[in-house]
């Protein structure tokens, strides 16, 4: 989910903690400044030589020393990287995670981080690919420019800023004969107009946007006709608030047991109370590690995984944010 899930690749409110019995150990190993209020961590394995392997649009779990959890994009993809790079922005409203990363993580600070998952992931043979960022949303996108240069396949990048002092890897750019920067402050103020862009892109190009709220809303209004699989989008923050109506009974298909999902509480929530050892991370519906199969039933989505075809159809949810439509939900847990 890059930057500060909220995939920010995934979020300042995302406290779960999720199963830390397959955390990975890393040691911090350099921390450089990008831009304003950004900076890029690397880390690298506490025991010496690869991390698993990353692909673009990639994110893992940062489990922080004083027990917070915070989901970040990996900036460079590898499929023997000894090393992830994180782009992190200190954010002004931070309710902790990115306050401690700038304010006490130190090169040699050990670490413990998740293996990479990836909702928001490249498809490499596109005839070609449009790359839509905006501020801290470039991070998983950067990763797909690597890819593709890699590749040799034609894609084009928008990247849009406030203004130069906050767009990361400008430096880079003027050798990217394919970016197009915006700067906000140079441009009047008006933020980068999508719908241009993906009107005037060949046909079957496919288009993938990570940014703010108001950049990803425009993005899918600019897209809406267009057939979904060309469509690919990480949001950083939940579109939806999480379902906590209750009213309705969780059944477990493989145990057969049930449980009452009250008024004021969620899914997930019930069945952590109960004891029940359920994958989760952001709690946010952002990162997709609690998607769950649904064996009947109609799941209320609120998640910002899953696509519309995908929440359609019915056969999974994300249980940390999503709730029921009817009296009973059938779970394959």
């Amino acid at each position: 989910m890059a930057s500060e899930l909220a995939k920010s690749s995934v979020s300042e409110d995302a406290v779960g903690r999720g199963d830390l019995s397959n955390l990975l150990e890393v040691r911090l190993i350099s921390i450089r400044y990008a831009a304003r209020d950004t900076h890029l961590f690397e880390l690298a394995p506490l025991a010496g030589g690869e991390m698993p392997p990353a692909d673009p649009g990639a994110h893992v779990d940062l489990h922080l020393p004083n027990g917070m959890m915070r989901q970040y994009s990996l900036t460079t993809p590898d499929r023997a990287p000894k090393s992830y790079i994180l782009g992190i922005k200190r954010d002004a409203n931070s309710r902790g995670g990115s306050k401690y990363i700038f304010d006490t993580l130190k090169v040699g600070h050990t670490l413990r981080i998740s293996s990479p998952r990836n909702n928001f992931a490249l498809v490499e043979n596109a005839d070609h690919v449009v790359l839509i960022a905006g501020g801290i949303g470039i991070t998983p996108i950067w990763a797909m420019t690597q890819r593709l240069t890699e590749l040799g396949r034609p894609f084009e990048l928008h990247y849009a800023s406030r203004s130069r002092a906050d767009m990361i890897f400008l430096d880079k750019l003027k050798d990217m004969g394919s970016a197009r920067p915006h700067f906000d402050d140079e441009s009047a103020d008006k933020f980068l107009d999508i719908k241009p862009l993906v009107a005037s892109a060949a046909k079957g190009a496919h288009f993938y946007c990570c940014g703010p709220i108001p950049m990803l809303n425009a993005f899918e209004e600019a897209t809406a006709n267009l057939p979904a699989e060309q469509v690919h989008v990480e949001y950083f923050t939940p579109k939806e608030e999480k379902s906590t109506a209750g009213g309705f009974i969780v059944q477990l298909a493989r145990s057969n047991k049930e449980f009452v999902i009250p008024p004021g509480k969620g899914i997930l929530e019930v069945l952590r109370d109960a004891g029940l050892d359920v994958p989760y991370s952001c709690e946010q519906g952002i990162c997709g590690a609690c998607e769950t199969a649904v064996v009947s039933g109609i799941p209320d989505h609120r998640d910002s995984v899953l696509t519309e075809k995908e929440c359609a159809a019915n056969k999974t949810m994300m249980i940390c944010c999503s709730g029921s439509k009817g009296d009973k939900l059938v779970l394959d847990l």
